[in-house]
């Protein structure tokens, strides 16, 4: 945590900061008790005009009281195809509805515990339980504002937004790391009282998060699909299964943020965690400006990359050079393999691609969760020396190969190739074909490899030539 500390002894300080907008006698520090109430709201699950429900940020509301409601729900979300996940929320979605606020606004919120309520398309999921608001952005009691309120309860509290940025708020329950992995979690946009001192033609908000999923013990099902549950273990080794932009495993590349050349596009980017940092890139352009939690009185310029830990956040503005797709990628490609992956796209159509990087070509996708994931690893991986169904390149196509081999013999080439080579004569034959280069040793674990062995099988269950793999590029 001390680099960004470090970094902004450096940064350029902000020309439009009033000399006295940091002052603490100024600061409105002393707002009402919170009230707690039994009254259950029964409405829409998010209400206010300071809220925007997707990553297009609304206008911001000049009303100086913002009034906003955000009911906890537990809700089926699905983060990736067939990953239909057990979801805690804020306002029925994640991440979250963003508020978007001034310095100076008051900020009036309501909340009740709706996770009692039944969910659609499967039995209860998760037992209701008690959830609160932690509102990073606010200068509050923790003990009055954020205390943790039963199902059916409603609690009430205001505060006044004194700092200018770009904050997380997420479910403080214990145990928090819990709530936060389940979804509990989203975006303040606070401006400073001036306004921002540049213009831009488009403001979007993007929220990097992690899923820690696994099938349902109890083999429970929705709509026909197996459920996913919270992971305890991975989530306390922090072994994320899926990390993503808002929400969904590749969701930006299907639904990408329009832009036309020669626009100015402004990006709230909010790094939620729970436990992994985010280096934040956008292939094609360079960050002219990065204020370094949403303030722009922390100003960096040219900036390729913006590294942000757990609950850090930056506003970076740029501009689209020319027609094409801009890739928003987390730079930390383990990441990125998981599904942190989005297009700001000046064709303004949905891009039916699945990119590890720059331009991986659209392919037919599985449907079963673990066999997609195969996929996506296959294409990220392996495409610099495989085919399926376009011959030979450094290794052997792929396309039949369950028809020329065993699913044991497959196993242990893909677990241990430097021992096949040693006694295996299939194996050694297949490096003579091919020019004495040896498969490497990718480390991969027990479920790696059932994945990779059914996609093997998926692609060869195709008609032929109805498969074709995404050809990779740098």
């Amino acid at each position: 945590m001390a680099l960004p500390v470090l970094l902004l002894v450096g940064c350029e300080q902000g020309a439009r900061t009033p000399p006295d907008a940091y002052d603490i006698g100024k600061m409105d520090l002393k707002p009402v008790p919170a009230k707690l109430g039994g009254d259950r709201h029964q409405g829409a699950f998010a209400e206010g005009s300071a809220l925007s429900l997707t990553a297009e940020l609304k206008p911001l509301d000049p009303a100086p009281v913002k009034t906003i409601r955000l009911d906890t729900t537990h809700k089926i979300v699905e983060v990736a195809p067939g990953v239909k996940f057990s979801a805690w929320t804020f306002g029925n979605q994640v991440p979250g509805p963003t508020v978007r606020a001034r310095v100076g606004d008051r900020i009036k919120f309501s909340m009740t515990n709706r996770s009692d309520e039944p969910v659609p398309g499967v039995a209860m999921t998760a037992a209701p339980m008690m959830h609160s608001m932690d509102f990073h952005a606010a200068m509050v009691s923790p003990q009055d504002k954020y205390r943790s309120i039963a199902p059916g309860q409603t609690i009430e509290f205001e505060f006044t937004l004194n700092y200018p940025g770009v904050f997380m708020y997420h479910c403080g329950t214990p145990m928090i790391l819990e709530h936060i992995a389940s979804g509990m979690y989203g975006a303040v946009v606070v401006e400073p009282r001036a306004g921002y001192p540049t213009k831009v033609d488009r403001e979007y908000v993007v929220v990097q998060s992690e899923f820690y999923a696994k099938p349902d013990p109890a083999k429970r099902m929705v709509d026909g699909a197996p459920l996913y549950v919270l992971d305890g273990d991975r989530l306390r080794s922090a072994q994320p299964t899926h990390t993503v932009f808002n929400g969904t495993h590749n969701g930006m590349v299907k639904q990408p943020l329009a832009a036309k050349p020669g626009e100015r596009i402004r990006l709230h980017v909010l790094n939620v965690g729970p436990s992994k940092t985010s280096s934040f890139h956008v292939v094609g352009t360079i960050f002219d400006r990065v204020w370094f939690e949403g303030n722009p009185d922390n100003q960096f310029r040219g900036m390729q990359t913006v590294l942000l830990g757990s609950s850090n956040a930056a506003t970076v503005e740029f501009m689209i050079p020319e027609a094409g797709s801009y890739i928003m990628v987390d730079h930390h490609f383990a990441n990125a393999s998981q599904g942190a992956i989005g297009l700001i796209s000046t064709t303004v159509k949905p891009e039916s691609k699945d990119l590890e990087h720059h331009n991986l070509e659209a392919s037919a996708a599985p449907t079963d969760p673990q066999t997609a994931q195969a996929k996506l690893n296959f294409e990220s991986k392996c495409l610099a020396c495989h085919t399926v169904g376009e011959g030979k390149k450094l290794g052997p196509d792929l396309a039949g190969v369950t028809k020329r081999r065993t699913d044991v013999w497959l196993a242990r080439w893909l677990k241990e190739p430097e021992k096949m080579l040693e006694s295996d004569a299939d194996a050694k034959a297949l490096l003579l074909e091919h020019n004495n280069i040896p498969m490497p040793n990718q480390s991969l674990g027990a479920d790696e490899i059932r994945g990779y062995v059914k996609y093997f099988h998926w692609i060869d269950s195709r008609p032929p030539g109805a498969v074709k793999a995404a050809t990779g590029g740098h």
